[in-house]
């Protein structure tokens, strides 16, 4: 930090302009966000984003299937959240090896 900038800073922290925490040892720890804040830096907000899965054991309960993520979309819309992709399988929960859920923990290992 720059000589002249410390009594500015001191100044900031006794006026409360400035929020600073103080560590075990009488440190300052000044929070990332409260420097954005006072140089005026705007981040964007983080998209929400959501990847649907739903599954049905046999082809018969196809709708069924069609009516989980029908409501899975108007969830994910009343939360705002984009919708990334939407898996579904049509098979029995003791297999293990559908691809829909292993796309989905494809998705989650990689981001």
């Amino acid at each position: 930090m720059l000589a002249s900038a410390t009594p500015t800073l001191k100044q900031w922290v006794r006026e409360g302009r400035v929020k600073v925490y103080r560590t075990a040892t009488n440190r300052w720890r000044i929070p990332y966000s409260e420097v954005e804040r006072v140089l005026g830096i705007k981040r964007e907000a983080k998209e929400a984003r959501a990847i649907i899965y739903a599954r049905v054991s046999s082809p018969e309960k196809k709708g069924d299937l069609e009516r989980q993520i029908q409501y899975l979309m108007q969830y994910c819309s009343a939360k705002g959240y984009r919708v990334v992709d939407v898996l579904s399988d049509v098979t029995s929960e003791l297999n293990a090896n559908r691809r829909g859920l292993m796309k989905l923990f494809d998705y989650i290992v990689n981001r």
